[in-house]
């Protein structure tokens, strides 16, 4: 998952402050712009962290650049904050799923290979959910 960031530019007296365009209420900064961007994603894991300990949604991603046309953002910097859906809520859950059998078979291959089909499953679903 790719979450948009507006970087509000620091300077000696003030820090860089982000804002992540896609989490309302999602706010970080840092005194140099690496700091900024490291709190950013730390702000990204707590707060999605949060929306899930209180059963919300998350809210979808939308592109950058419908972001970066609001005039809210004008003057602001853009980045983005690659995030590990892995990260946000290692919490197990048990579920009964149905697949077609083509799927199940590169799933088994994969366990084939010591992985268990639930690894396999997170693993490439976690590089897909950019």
């Amino acid at each position: 998952m790719r979450y948009a960031i507006a970087i509000e530019r620091g300077d000696k007296k003030y820090a860089y402050g982000v804002v992540v365009a896609d989490l309302p209420g999602c706010f970080s900064a840092g005194d140099t712009l690496d700091e900024a961007l490291a709190n950013a994603k730390e702000a990204i894991l707590l707060h999605l962290d949060g929306l899930l300990d209180d059963k919300k949604p998350i809210p979808a991603l939308r592109p950058l650049e419908e972001h970066s046309k609001k005039r809210q953002w004008k003057g602001w910097t853009w980045a983005v904050v690659d995030m590990n859906a892995n990260e946000i809520d290692k919490k197990a859950e048990r579920i009964n799923i149905t697949l077609p059998r083509g799927v199940l078979r590169v799933i088994d291959d994969a366990k084939r290979a010591a992985e268990t089909r639930s690894g396999y499953i997170a693993r490439v679903g976690m590089s897909g959910a950019k």
